[in-house]
């Protein structure tokens, strides 16, 4: 009777494809994240830590991650280097992607968000706050430079007395209310 040989223990190819595309732009800490987030196990039934991925790619000749120094035009970045270069928060890249004012890249399924910087994007961002702005908008120099941009992004049209008028609006009484109708 002939021996039969139990198949070998191996991790899914699509687990192993997918490292190959995260291992260009991820360190071997985030890509365990995404592999995990994704409910994705080695092949062995465990999840995934960093030094599994590392192994993983070695095993496979996959090389690893290589940080770029200088960033060209029109190359896609994290969201936090990106924002740095846009002069924004983070925050405010994110909610930008949320209300598709701006375009992003995603490798797979929650992996970061990744954008693409280049002189369209950055003309949709102000330097700083209009002069009119500036008048009415109270606050650090920081939050002037957050409306100005959140409008230029929105493209909005600034309307400073509306809120005193609502305020206003509340502040009736409700009989005042009425007879406003």
């Amino acid at each position: 009777m002939p021996h039969s040989h139990p198949s070998p223990i191996r991790t899914a190819d699509d687990t192993i494809d997918l490292l190959r595309r995260l291992a260009a732009h991820y360190p071997d800490t985030k890509i365990t994240g995404i592999l995990n987030r994704q409910g994705r196990t080695t092949a062995t039934g465990l999840s995934f830590t960093a030094n599994r991925v590392s192994s993983l790619r070695t095993h496979w000749e996959i090389p690893c991650f290589e940080p770029k120094q200088q960033v060209q035009d029109g190359e896609c970045m994290k969201i936090e280097k990106a924002a740095r270069a846009l002069g924004i928060a983070p925050s405010t890249l994110h909610r930008c992607l949320n209300d598709s004012f701006i375009a992003g890249e995603q490798i797979t399924p929650d992996a970061p968000w990744r954008i693409r910087i280049n002189d369209k994007l950055r003309s949709r961002f102000v330097e700083s706050a209009p002069e009119r702005l500036r008048e009415d908008v109270q606050g650090h120099e920081s939050t002037r430079r957050l409306a100005a941009n959140h409008l230029a992004t929105c493209k909005v049209k600034w309307r400073p007395r509306f809120w005193d008028q609502r305020l206003s609006w509340k502040k009736a009484a409700p009989s005042d209310r009425r007879s406003e109708q």
